[in-house]
């Protein structure tokens, strides 16, 4: 664990507890929910190393569920509040905010490194806001110099233009923002299997390796994902 830097940004994962049947349900029916829950676990443990090796300032999980042993030490935890995803990242700000520059990442990008994190941070010193686009249309990261929690409140999650909409808001708040690679989020089991093959040292690519490729959808419009992305069944 990298020890908290002093006047770092602070960071923030925002993720379920990998419960089968309330995490990663659009890897089935490829995936069992148990199975599926299993690659929701590897992925973030991938993210929670890769934060706890960024240098930054607090780390902290906004879960919902409860905390089990794939938590890291030096996380101090908050439950989410609030219904539609708009309001839970609106409260993950709120509730962290201490008067520093925070960075939001959530759990389906288990290919962040803590280099691409650490990079997020510094944008904070000369930008007001930094974005990390995803290829479904959604968003795997965002930071904000001054933490606004209105900037999130009443987005239209969980559509192909989440990540624009996103950007259009810190637009229109006068905010320079730092734009990060597009990454994937892993929703579809052909996602899984591309984000492995990216980062084939980690955790989740290992649990993939054991469960196997299982293809077979693809992406469009949907049900909601990741932050903001959508995906639909092929």
């Amino acid at each position: 664990m990298s020890a908290p830097a002093t006047g770092a940004a602070d960071l923030l994962v925002i993720a379920k507890e990998p419960v089968a049947g309330r995490v990663k349900t659009r890897l089935t029916p490829a995936y069992t929910p148990a199975e599926a829950a299993a690659l929701a676990g590897a992925a973030l443990r991938d993210t929670l190393a890769a934060v706890a090796a960024a240098r930054a300032g607090r780390r902290t999980l906004v879960l919902e569920g409860a905390p089990g042993p794939w938590l890291p030490e030096g996380f101090a935890v908050c439950a989410q509040r609030g219904g539609g995803l708009d309001e839970r990242l609106a409260h993950a700000f709120a509730d962290a905010d201490a008067g520093r520059p925070l960075v939001l990442v959530g759990m389906d990008t288990p290919q962040v490194t803590a280099a691409l994190l650490e990079r997020a941070c510094a944008a904070l010193a000369t930008h007001g806001a930094v974005f990390g686009p995803a290829a479904d249309g959604g968003f795997w990261l965002l930071g904000l110099r001054r933490p606004d929690a209105s900037l999130l409140r009443g987005v239209p999650m969980s559509r192909a233009d989440t990540g624009a909409a996103v950007l259009g808001r810190l637009r229109a708040a006068g905010l320079r923002t730092a734009v990060l690679p597009v990454l994937t989020d892993v929703d579809t089991p052909a996602d899984a299997a591309a984000v492995a093959a990216a980062a084939p040292g980690g955790e989740f690519a290992a649990a993939v390796r054991a469960l196997g490729t299982r293809l077979g959808t693809r992406r469009g419009v949907g049900p909601g994902a990741g932050l903001g992305g959508r995906t639909v069944p092929a």
